[in-house]
């Protein structure tokens, strides 16, 4: 719908600041739907309902906080993937039972549709996300390039996806939406959504910075750059964009992703080093382009969380 057929659903034809009115509610809608394009689809909860239904965080919750802005979570999912594919399990496991490769926006579509719905959803919605991937992954069984059996049930698998994941939504909040997130608040947001983590069947989950820390470390050992894994990086940074008007913002978030990789995953990527300046430059293009987002989200999964508590839109 245009500006102007916008405009004609109030019933005048409007003055000059009716129109920028209009104007500015038609883009805010058009940004609005791009953004659920990409994080809404079949299967996703029902924020709304029922009422009063605080699903397993509630509004107080840590995680609702860290999971709540887009793009530090487009980022940090962007991040988390690539991560996550260098050990060689997950890796083999994604490129044999998925088609990853020719939907790249689907895979994040629906780690969002995931994400948004455990944290956000009833808690109905959430054990019926749960118990649909624990379904899935039963099915999602082979041998990786190196010759070792895998299996997206493998507990200890489990628990690194998970970790990479949670530790790489993190860093996505802190750099381009509260850098100053206490570091106590930091801990509660690993230990309550380390519940998640063993309702789908991981084991010996971390449960704080420092053992999140800890455990990326220690499975440093374990990870791999191979051609798959380089192909893998080349299909973030050249993912497609919902539109076309969108593509300059998705390439933008892609290398927003990467560069919240740590420096010795950047390295084992093959990702050249960015000198100071273009990093600072990258960072501050982000979170510009993250301020018509939030401007125009007024129905994603955390405001309509709010609604179905009762509680005021957000602040």
């Amino acid at each position: 719908m245009s500006p102007r057929q916008e405009c004609r659903r109030y019933g005048t034809l409007p003055c000059p600041p009716f129109a920028f009115f209009c104007t500015m509610e038609f883009l805010r809608q058009r940004i609005e739907a791009t953004v659920l394009s990409i994080s809404r689809g079949p299967g996703s909860a029902d924020f709304l309902q029922p009422p009063g239904d605080p699903g397993l965080f509630g509004p107080d919750s840590a995680a609702w906080q860290v999971h709540s802005d887009f793009t530090a979570m487009l980022t940090g999912g962007v991040a988390a993937l690539l991560l996550q594919m260098l050990h060689p399990l997950p890796l083999a496991g994604v490129w044999d039972h998925s088609n990853f490769q020719a939907d790249m926006l689907g895979r994040l579509r629906r780690t969002a549709q995931f994400v948004a719905g455990t944290t956000f959803g009833s808690r109905a919605d959430a054990e019926r996300l749960i118990a649909r991937v624990k379904q899935i992954h039963l099915g999602v069984n082979g041998v990786a390039a190196d010759g070792r059996a895998y299996a997206a049930s493998d507990p200890d698998l489990l628990t690194w996806v998970h970790v990479a994941e949670v530790h790489c939504f993190l860093q996505g909040y802190l750099r381009y939406r509260h850098p100053a997130f206490p570091a106590a608040r930091q801990d509660q947001y690993f230990d309550e959504i380390a519940g998640v983590a063993e309702a789908l069947g991981a084991r010996a989950v971390p449960r704080s910075g420092a053992a999140i820390a800890r455990y990326i470390e220690d499975m440093r050992a374990q990870l791999r750059c191979d051609e798959r894994t380089r192909q893998t990086l080349q299909l973030v940074l050249n993912a497609p964009a919902p539109n076309a008007v969108a593509q300059p913002w998705t390439r933008l978030m892609m290398r927003g992703g990467v560069d919240l990789l740590p420096p010795w995953a950047q390295q084992m990527l093959g990702v050249a080093p960015r000198p100071p300046w273009r990093r600072a430059l990258l960072q501050h293009s982000v979170l510009l382009a993250a301020q018509p987002l939030r401007w125009a989200m007024r129905n994603g999964s955390l405001h309509l969380a709010r609604r179905r508590m009762g509680l005021p839109p957000q602040p």
